[in-house]
């Protein structure tokens, strides 16, 4: 298989801090920050290269952040193909306090403009002939219209390039029109797919497998601490793991499509593909930095997985 081309519209720099505590309206002293390359794609660029997957990352970077995250995607070996924008790549803040409680900052990133969007479809066409598949990932920049991700499903299929979708709102909504293999919404995502609240398990299944029946060959539901739901022609299955304590769980769903991303490249069936998902999950969510995955307790983990078919 060729490589795999990841799409990452508004990239981020994170940065982690931990504090005893988070106190809206004081002044707040954090104990430790680090700086890291972010963006859902950035992650699960990371994450493939991890695997030793060949990558190729594409989407918009601009300013000293930007170079930042390049040079950092360079050093793990990943193939940087970003468009440089006119404004300044994004930073967001990540608080993980004593308490367990995690506050996030998200900025909006920058403002992309009809020259800069040009050249990005133009390098996508491109790389769509160099790459086996295609991931989509986050959010999109402002200045980008809300069905980017069905146009660039659109171009996928037009080539046979199967595409990964996992984004939120508008973009998510859009594009599951378009028909991507695979989409990996959580609860509150799929919620607002569906257009209704999801009480229980049962009705996040039936919502995948509405979405299943639809055209979407992959639907991957992530619920936190309770797991992942997979619903394809192999039927429903649901995979959770006990005991892991959550240190940061930033990344956590980055990791799950990446790891289908590196299933598929193996061959692997349904069930190995979820209960790697849902172990190289639970690793990444045992350390502070988010998607730098601990393999060996990923590797460890795959034998404690519940699995579940129902």
């Amino acid at each position: 298989m060729k490589k795999i081309l990841t799409v990452t519209l508004n990239p981020a720099v994170d940065k982690t801090y931990t504090a005893q505590s988070v106190i809206s309206g004081h002044v707040n002293r954090m104990r430790t920050a680090v700086k890291i390359a972010g963006g859902k794609g950035v992650n699960v660029t990371k994450i493939l290269r991890q695997f030793g997957c060949e990558v190729a990352a594409t989407g918009f970077l601009g300013g000293y952040s930007g170079k930042f995250i390049a040079e950092d995607l360079e050093r793990r070996g990943a193939e940087c193909r970003f468009i440089e924008t006119a404004e300044e790549t994004r930073s967001n803040m990540n608080i993980i306090a004593d308490d367990g409680y995690v506050t996030e900052i998200l900025e909006p990133g920058p403002e992309i403009t009809k020259e800069e969007q040009e050249r990005f479809m133009e390098q996508y066409d491109a790389l769509l002939s160099e790459c086996g598949l295609v991931i989509l990932s986050g959010s999109a920049a402002r200045g980008l219209q809300s069905d980017i991700y069905a146009k660039l499903t659109g171009l996928a299929a037009g080539k046979q390039v199967p595409v990964y979708l996992d984004s939120s709102g508008e973009g998510l909504k859009l594009g599951i029109q378009a028909k991507p293999e695979f989409v990996k919404p959580n609860w509150k995502e799929l919620e607002y797919i569906m257009g209704h609240k999801l009480r229980d398990r049962q009705e996040i299944i039936d919502s995948a497998g509405y979405l299943h029946r639809e055209g979407i060959s992959r639907v991957i539901v992530s619920m936190g601490s309770k797991g992942l739901i997979s619903v394809t022609d192999s039927g429903v299955y649901c995979a959770r793991t006990d005991g892991i304590r959550a240190v940061n769980t930033v990344g956590c769903g980055d990791s799950v499509v990446a790891s289908y991303a590196f299933s598929a490249l193996l061959g692997e069936d349904e069930e190995q593909s979820i209960v790697r998902a849902c172990a190289v999950s639970a690793a990444n969510a045992s350390t502070m930095e988010s998607a730098v995955i601990p393999m060996e307790t990923a590797d460890a983990l795959m034998n404690k997985i519940i699995l579940e078919r129902i």
